[in-house]
C-alpha cells in the first residue's frame, strides 16, 4: 500500500464553505508502483533539478490515484558521504506553512474567534496603520505589504541558531513601500508573520498549539509541526540541508554550508513548519480536496488573483496557495531546503518534493513539482481502474528547460 493510500482514512472533506479540516474522506488511491518507464522519467527530472541546485539529495512523492505511486529518496545526505537519503527523513516545508496558517484562520472563523474582515490592527495593536488590511487579505497575499526575508537573510545565514521575534522579522517588511490592499497579489512573507501574530493574540494560544488543533490533529499527522524557537534539526532522522554561498558559488556547489540546525522562529507562520514526504503528501491531497467544491473552487479560493500581469491566466493565488490549472499548492525556500507540493482538486493527483540546497530561486522547485505532475498526468490506468479525462496547461519539457535556465550549479 502506498504511503498516501495508507493514510487516506484521515484525508478530509469540505466542511461548510470555509474549507477547514473536519471529517474523513477516502481517496481512491490504488496500490502498487508506477510503470518503470514513468519512474525513469521522474527520476531523471529530479536528478536534473538536484544538479541545477547543487543538492546532494532529494525526497520525492508522486501519487496517481488511478495508476500507483513513487515515493523515494535520491542521492546522499551530503556531497562528502555515501549515506543514502531515505523517505522517513524530516525536512522544512518552507512556504507550505502558509496554507496551514490559513487553515488556522478559517478554523478560528468557524469557531467565532475571529472574522475574515477583521483589520490586522484589531489583533496586532502595534500596527495601527494596518486598519485597512484584513486577515483574509493576509491569507490571500493581497495585503500590499513588502517582503521581510530578503532583508534579513544574510543575518540568518551568519547566525542560524539565533531566535527571532516575529514582530522583528515583520518590521523589515512593514518598513518597505506598500501597494493598495485587496487589489493584486503581492508575495509577502510579512503578511503571514502578521497573520500568525493576530491568530495567536485572538486565541491566546501559541501558533504551534493552533497548528496542532486545526491542522495536524484532524489529519493524524505526527511528524508535521511548527517547531519552537530553539535551534534544532527538523526532526529525527533529518534530511541535512545546505546553502551554496554566493561568495563562492562554484565551490559551494560541491561544498555547501550546513543549515540543518536552524531556529524555526525566523520562518514562523510563513515558512517555519516541518514534515516528512508521506505526511506532506497527505496534507496536500487533503488541502486540494477542500479547495474543490462541485467542480468549482471553494469559497476560500474563489477570489483568486493573477500572480502577475504577465503570468498565464491559469496561474493564480488565493487561500494561501498558488492555483495552477486544476492543482493547488506552494513552493518556497528556507535556509537548507527547497520544497514544493501540489495536488489536483478534481482527481487527487499529488506531488511533493524537497531538495536539500536552498541557493537557487524558490521558483525552481515549483517548476520541478509541475514537471513531475506533467509527466504522470498521462499515465495509463492500472488494470481495473479508469483514468480521468485529464490534462494540464503546461508540458514537462517546458519546466525542464526553465530549471536549466535558472540553474545555479553546473548541469552535467
Amino acid at each position: 500500500m502506498t504511503a498516501l493510500a495508507g493514510a487516506a482514512a484521515v484525508a478530509v472533506a469540505l466542511s461548510g464553505c470555509t474549507g477547514t479540516p473536519s471529517e474523513a474522506r477516502t481517496p481512491e488511491q490504488v496500490t502498487g508502483d508506477l510503470p518503470g518507464d514513468t519512474v525513469e522519467q521522474l527520476r531523471g527530472a529530479v536528478e536534473h533539478a538536484m544538479a541545477a541546485t547543487g543538492s546532494s539529495g532529494a525526497i520525492v512523492g508522486v501519487w496517481v490515484p488511478w495508476a500507483g505511486a513513487w515515493v523515494t529518496g535520491l542521492g546522499t545526505t551530503g556531497h562528502d558521504t555515501d549515506e543514502p537519503v531515505t523517505t522517513d527523513m524530516a525536512f522544512r516545508i518552507a512556504s507550505m506553512t502558509r496554507p496551514m496558517t490559513c487553515d488556522v484562520l478559517y478554523g478560528m472563523v468557524e469557531d467565532d474567534l475571529v472574522e475574515l474582515d477583521d483589520p490586522v490592527s484589531k489583533w496586532v495593536p502595534s500596527t495601527p496603520d494596518l486598519g485597512d488590511v484584513t486577515l483574509k487579505q493576509l491569507c490571500d497575499n493581497t495585503s500590499g505589504l513588502g517582503r521581510s526575508a530578503n532583508t534579513l537573510l544574510g543575518n540568518v545565514l551568519r547566525t542560524p541558531e539565533r531566535e527571532w521575534n516575529a514582530r522583528e522579522v515583520a518590521a523589515a517588511g512593514l518598513g518597505k513601500d506598500r501597494s493598495q490592499p485587496g487589489v493584486a497579489f503581492t508575495d509577502s512573507d510579512t503578511g503571514y508573520l502578521l497573520l500568525g501574530l493576530a491568530l495567536q493574540n485572538a486565541a491566546s494560544e501559541t501558533p504551534a498549539a493552533l497548528f496542532r488543533e486545526y491542522v495536524t490533529s484532524p489529519l493524524a499527522l505526527e511528524a508535521t509541526a511548527l517547531p519552537g524557537r530553539k535551534a534544532a534539526a527538523p526532526g529525527e532522522p533529518a534530511l541535512p540541508g545546505y546553502y551554496s554561498d554566493e561568495a563562492d558559488r562554484e565551490a559551494g556547489c560541491v561544498a555547501p554550508r550546513d543549515y540543518t540546525t536552524l531556529s524555526a522562529s525566523f520562518g514562523y507562520t510563513d515558512s517555519g513548519a516541518v514534515s516528512t514526504i508521506s505526511e506532506l503528501g497527505v496534507y496536500t491531497e487533503a488541502l486540494a480536496a477542500r479547495a474543490g467544491e462541485g467542480g468549482q473552487l471553494a469559497e476560500r479560493w474563489s477570489g483568486a488573483k493573477p500572480v502577475s500581469t504577465t503570468s498565464d491566466s491559469w496561474y493564480q493565488y488565493a487561500g494561501g496557495t498558488f492555483i495552477a490549472g486544476s492543482m493547488v499548492g506552494q513552493q518556497g525556500s528556507i535556509p537548507g531546503y527547497l520544497t514544493s507540493a501540489y495536488a489536483d482538486i478534481e482527481n487527487g493527483l499529488t506531488v511533493a518534493v524537497v531538495l536539500n540546497n536552498s541557493a537557487a530561486p524558490e521558483s525552481l522547485v515549483g517548476y520541478l513539482a509541475k514537471e513531475l505532475a506533467a509527466i504522470v498526468s498521462k499515465v495509463p490506468a492500472r488494470e481495473g481502474e479508469t483514468a480521468p479525462e485529464y490534462g494540464l496547461p503546461w508540458s514537462a519539457e517546458d519546466y525542464h528547460q526553465r530549471i536549466a535556465d535558472r540553474a545555479v550549479c553546473p548541469i552535467e
